[in-house]
């Protein structure tokens, strides 16, 4: 899948997707149907782990892992476009494992201003399915600002000292290193003087406060206290790390509205399916006209967010502002999106739609979790505004 560009200069989309990518999209819905059943997963979010080990394995022996890396890096060559295919298989399973914060997340950091040395140590790990990654980006004051930050870094000697505390850490109890921002000068919300650093989470002084998040994954509440670390934890330039924060943070937008379409388009499906098998007046509800109305508002709406989903992540190696404006306008599509068709599938169930054992409400909470990762629609709707 690409961009194109004839010799009228008029740019179009051409969605066939490579032998390798269809291969990749064909394995991993095998291998969610077979081994990532409902049941299968209820009882991985209600075990002490919180996830399945031996499937995080598993992507790693595929070499899912590593598929978005370039050859160069360790890793198969692909990119942002089989990112988006990993992720959509995800969303249809509803897969917990830290693919995003790991690969989509510390991969980009590496991938974009990592040095040659720290490639070396941590994507070989990310590849192998040995390093686990969580991204600390989040502060209880800072909203969706990616610059207002309380957490600092100081310089001591050749290193740094790291204080402060980052909110909601998605996948951070399974890590084994974090990805940190802080800042290194300026005032809490300027744009320069932010900093990123890499570091393992069992460094003294890092501890962590864990639990569960409403769609079953699981976060923590990440404390820095006095944290010390080398020069080489720093990614990138001193003081210079917002515009790579905003490509990463942009890249994983585009990945996790890629598995919201996969939950929608499963959501979907099982609306469509629960309406022709629920009776009422003595015939199934799906034959009402109304509900017709709405399960086809749904299918449009998921029809519309894959649209926007595949242009933002073809514009994600385009310039900053037509990649911001076009991961804006996925973000606050696909969230439109997969408010109405979560809101739908659980109205069109009734009650059954916010039981433990219905598997609905649970692609409900999901979706619904989904509009508050890397902000929310109204942010994304007044950035995209800003840029025009």
């Amino acid at each position: 899948m690409a961009l194109q560009a004839p010799e009228d200069g008029r740019e179009f989309v051409d969605f066939n997707f490579t032998e390798e990518q269809g291969m990749v999209r064909d394995g991993l819905s095998r291998l969610v149907r077979e081994q990532y059943d409902w049941e299968t997963r209820r009882k991985a979010i209600a075990s002490a782990e919180g996830w399945r080990p031996e499937i995080w394995a598993q992507l790693a022996e595929l070499g899912i892992l590593g598929m978005p890396f370039s050859e160069a890096d360790g890793g198969f060559g692909g990119g942002a476009v089989d990112a988006m295919v990993i992720m959509e298989e995800f969303g249809k399973g509803l897969v917990i494992e830290p693919f995003l914060p790991t690969v989509v997340c510390a991969g980009g950091f590496l991938k974009h201003a990592g040095t040659a040395a720290q490639k070396e140590e941590h994507i070989g790990g990310i590849v192998a399915g040995s390093a686990v990654f969580a991204f600390a980006y989040a502060e209880p004051k800072g909203r969706y600002d990616y610059a207002d930050l309380e957490t600092t870094a100081k310089k001591d000697g050749a290193g740094w000292v790291l204080n402060g505390h980052k909110a909601v850490v998605i996948g951070a109890p399974w890590a084994s290193h974090l990805v940190v921002t802080a800042r290194t000068g300026g005032e809490r919300r300027d744009r320069g003087g932010v900093s990123v650093f890499v570091l393992a989470k069992d460094t003294p002084g890092v501890t962590t406060r864990d639990y569960v998040t409403v769609d079953g994954r699981r976060a923590s509440e990440v404390y820095f206290e006095n944290v010390s670390v080398g020069a080489e934890a720093l990614i990138g330039a001193e003081g210079e790390g917002l515009a790579l924060i905003e490509t990463v943070t942009d890249e994983a937008i585009a990945a996790l509205c890629a598995e919201a379409c996969g939950a929608m388009k499963v959501a979907h499906a099982m609306t469509v399916e629960y309406s022709r098998q629920r009776k009422q007046f003595g015939v199934p509800i799906g034959s009402f006209q109304v509900l017709q109305h709405r399960m086809v508002d749904m299918y449009t709406a998921y029809e519309q967010a894959v649209s926007l989903t595949y242009l933002a992540t073809l514009r994600l190696g385009a310039d900053e502002v037509e990649r911001k404006k076009a991961v804006s306008a996925a973000k606050v599509g696909v969230g439109q999106a997969a408010r109405l068709i979560g809101q739908e599938a659980v109205q069109i169930h009734g009650g059954n739609g916010v039981t433990d054992e219905y598997a609905i409400g649970h692609y409900f909470k999901r979706l619904t979790i989904f509009d508050s990762e890397f902000g929310n629609v109204d942010h994304h709707l007044k950035r995209h505004v800003a840029l025009s």
